[in-house]
């Protein structure tokens, strides 16, 4: 008789993922995730690159400390206290009702595909986007349509209409601004796609507060617009992507809907009350954003001025280019201690902005980098290109 540790010693020898009974629509699939490397100058993943203070540091100690006592207690299922301060944070004369919070953003997304996406079930987009907007989609089962966008990153509205029409997607992705590209929405754009799409239209503007003073929200469209659902973050200007907090701005009915997929007590204690404390200290958060506006302004001028191609970007990061091998760069400017992002289309980069030192190492590097015949550009600079000075 074989015992049950022989039996399983036996079969575990060289067992993999391909041995196991994974859903056909995952099989070849890898995880997604930016590269985690220890370098002295992480560039890759559009952080805020300035900590939480000693004073706000000390008051999430203590709000922290005061919901430890109560740990062997579920926290609000439903996070009331912490939806009304997004309310307000939000203004737009929101309220409890029309907000709902998660474990960051994707969670908000992925819920959002739980509920309007699935099997027999449409989501598009317009690309390049948000990588994770496709792999969410397919993960749930619903199948993915991917619009192109403009050589300038825009959304041609006639062709969106158009595609729209054709497939008549459950869900519309809308991205403002636009990761990998910085591009931000017209309003009157998200307005006439929200007008004619069957179903619901998600507008992620995780990057929202680093867009140029006077740019709307479509948070404003909200009261005409029922199936609109805004999406947002405390990862980005707030400085909190280690707290993983997303949220969204819905009619209440979305909000009732959300409920139906979420898990029992989904957001922690702990989660609910860092980002609390974080909206208690909002002036403090984003009075960094002014700055890194003007950082990313530095380094768009400084880019163009060198002859590189660059998006215009409203958010928090950079996308330049383009390189013969945008591999070779990524790899030069690791070689010197600066990690970016080697994403979006054919031939760019992205560079997420950071504190002064930050930007002047990466300005060094990439001049150094680029100098080398591997890393040559292969038409930067050329009129008409998109973000170039004759564009």
């Amino acid at each position: 008789m074989i015992r049950r540790e022989e039996a399983v010693e036996g079969t575990a020898a060289g067992f993999r993922l391909e041995d196991l009974p994974v859903r056909d629509d995952l099989r070849g699939k890898a995880p997604y995730g930016a590269p985690q490397l220890e370098v002295p100058y992480a560039l890759n993943t559009n952080e805020n690159p300035y900590a939480p203070s000693e004073e706000l540091a000390a008051a999430l100690a203590r709000g922290v400390a005061d919901v430890a006592r109560g740990l062997n207690r579920y926290p609000d299922r439903d996070a009331t206290r912490l939806r009304a301060a997004l309310a307000a944070y939000l203004d737009h004369d929101l309220d409890v009702r029309e907000v709902w919070a998660a474990n960051g953003s994707n969670e908000v997304l992925q819920q959002l595909l739980q509920v309007f996406g699935g099997a027999g079930r449409t989501a598009m987009g317009f690309e390049p986007s948000y990588s994770m907007h496709p792999i969410i989609t397919e993960v749930t089962g619903t199948a993915w349509v991917g619009v192109p966008r403009t050589a300038d990153f825009t959304i041609d509205l006639d062709a969106a209409k158009d595609a729209i029409a054709r497939h008549r997607p459950d869900i519309v992705f809308l991205t403002s601004p636009n990761n990998p590209t910085g591009t931000a929405l017209p309003l009157e754009v998200i307005r006439e796609i929200a007008a004619v799409a069957p179903g619901m239209v998600v507008v992620d503007e995780a990057y929202a507060e680093f867009r140029r003073e006077g740019t709307p929200s479509a948070l404003s469209l909200l009261p005409d617009h029922p199936r609109l659902i805004v999406s947002r973050t405390m990862s980005k200007a707030f400085a909190m992507a280690g707290a993983r907090l997303g949220y969204l701005a819905a009619n209440p009915a979305v909000v009732d809907a959300l409920q139906l997929v979420r898990l029992p007590y989904h957001l922690s204690a702990v989660s609910q009350i860092v980002a609390l404390t974080a909206l208690e200290f909002s002036d403090e958060l984003l009075g960094a954003v002014k700055q890194l506006r003007e950082e990313r302004d530095a380094l768009v001028a400084w880019l163009r001025d060198h002859g590189f191609t660059v998006a215009d970007s409203d958010a928090n990061f950079v996308m330049f280019g383009e390189f013969a091998d945008r591999a070779a760069v990524w790899r030069g400017l690791l070689d010197h201690g600066v990690l970016i992002r080697e994403v979006g289309p054919a031939g760019w980069l992205r560079v997420t902005v950071g504190t002064p030192e930050e930007m002047s190492a990466f300005r060094d590097a990439l001049l150094r980098v680029t100098a080398d015949p591997p890393a040559a550009r292969e038409k930067h600079g050329e009129p008409g290109a998109p973000g170039s000075p004759g564009a």
